[in-house]
């Protein structure tokens, strides 16, 4: 069955076409048929980028402004270079959702209903659910016949007990307004766990690990034997990490009083909270962690000062999972920063020696991008750099809710 993975955010969109079945989710043969990623969207510099399994690449710019735009971008590159004869070829399209609060333990079809309760959230993660149905309202105005499904990023974690997700808040404001900590990039964090075991030959529940998903927007996450126990982020993508435009953990009087201070609505606050703190907020340069390495390296007190808040609420939050797991089998790094930025990984693990991790200097400043091992024979705790894949387990939950079948944990 050939799948169409979609994610839609503010301002890129992701893609890619999949084969899978059965068959192959069983013997891991599923086969990638191209990648495509626009960037810019919503501007006159929109960039549509495309990759066919042997590599080869190829970079367009054309001025893409709506949701619809897009996903026909999407839909041509795979006419052209996806191997499709035609879109009805497409017999399944899966939609990374942010959000699925409580009512989605797992993946399901999406129906006029289904779509319905997602809107429900879109005030749990304004910066992308509002963009996941735009995607999804494109892809099936042009391609009706397909079956849509909904993968949610929130869904893994629901194994997480009440004592872990529930806030120090009067229980009533959860009973009336759900008001927990759901989590977010559970894709990510279920792939690196299956992938994990996948390398080691043994079952996900024979682990224990913590996985850090780095990127612009970061989480960790403690499992515990296929299940995710812990996670950093909460009711919404804002808490725990520092990130790249979210200022992660804080004091919510801190909060009230610049309110207070400044004079701002709420509008002016989410915008403050979400599009001008973290990395860029602290550091008044950039939310990318290349720029600020690079920054930091000239000089730039403030650049530095971000790097080293990163870190430090990184190798906090590790530690704290590792006391929730009782011990770690491995700590698994991935996502942009994760997976291509060996120095903070060098430097988180430089601080974990307490609790028996050991960084291989050669192998992890080799390791750019690849799925490798990191850490020395001799570390008690393995650390690994694991590049993540959620468009994979979208387009096998995709093809599992098709046919009715369960999905994993």
């Amino acid at each position: 069955m050939k799948i169409l993975v979609l994610n839609f955010g503010s301002s890129s969109a992701k893609s890619q076409l999949v084969e899978t079945d059965a068959g192959r989710i069983a013997s891991h043969s599923d086969r990638l048929l191209l990648k495509i990623r626009i960037d810019r969207m919503g501007t006159p510099f929109s960039v549509l980028h495309c990759e066919t399994p042997d590599g080869r690449k190829s970079k367009t710019p054309k001025p893409i402004y709506k949701a619809e735009e897009a996903f026909q971008s999407i839909l041509d590159a795979c006419l052209q270079l996806g191997g499709l004869q035609t879109p009805d070829e497409i017999e399944g399209v899966g939609h990374r959702v942010v959000h699925g609060g409580e009512r989605f333990h797992h993946s399901v079809l999406m129906t006029p209903e289904v779509a319905d309760e997602i809107e429900d959230t879109v005030d749990l993660a304004p910066l992308h659910v509002p963009h996941n149905l735009k995607g999804y309202h494109a892809a099936r105005a042009v391609l009706p016949k397909a079956r849509h499904a909904a993968v949610f990023d929130t869904s893994f974690h629901q194994t997480i007990p009440p004592h872990a997700y529930l806030y120090g808040l009067p229980y009533l404001y959860y009973e009336r307004y759900k008001i927990r900590r759901y989590g977010f990039h559970g894709t990510s964090h279920r792939y690196l766990n299956y992938r994990f075991a996948q390398i080691h030959e043994r079952p996900r529940d024979a682990f224990k690990l913590i996985t850090c998903h780095l990127g612009n927007g970061c989480s960790l996450c403690a499992i515990d034997r296929g299940r995710s126990v812990e996670t950093s982020m909460g009711f919404t993508p804002l808490e725990g990490l520092l990130m790249g435009t979210r200022c992660g953990d804080v004091d919510p009087v801190a909060v009230l009083h610049a309110i207070a201070q400044e004079e701002m609505n709420m509008q002016e606050i989410e915008s403050m909270l979400n599009r001008h703190s973290g990395l860029y907020g602290v550091s008044g340069v950039s939310s990318d962690m290349r720029v600020l390495l690079e920054e930091a390296g000239k000089g730039n007190a403030r650049a530095r000062l971000a790097v080293d808040m990163f870190c430090h609420r990184v190798v906090k939050y590790i530690g704290a999972y590792f006391a929730v797991l009782g011990g770690c089998d491995a700590i698994v790094f991935s996502g942009g920063i994760g997976e291509n930025a060996a120095s903070i990984r060098a430097r988180i693990g430089a601080s974990l020696t307490a609790l028996g991790v050991r960084i291989d200097t050669a192998v992890n400043d080799a390791a750019i991008g690849t799925e490798t091992r990191i850490s020395t024979a001799d570390s008690t705790v393995a650390a690994w750099a694991i590049p993540t894949n959620e468009e994979l387990l979208i387009a096998r939950d995709t093809f599992r809710a098709i046919e009715g079948l369960p999905s994993p944990s």
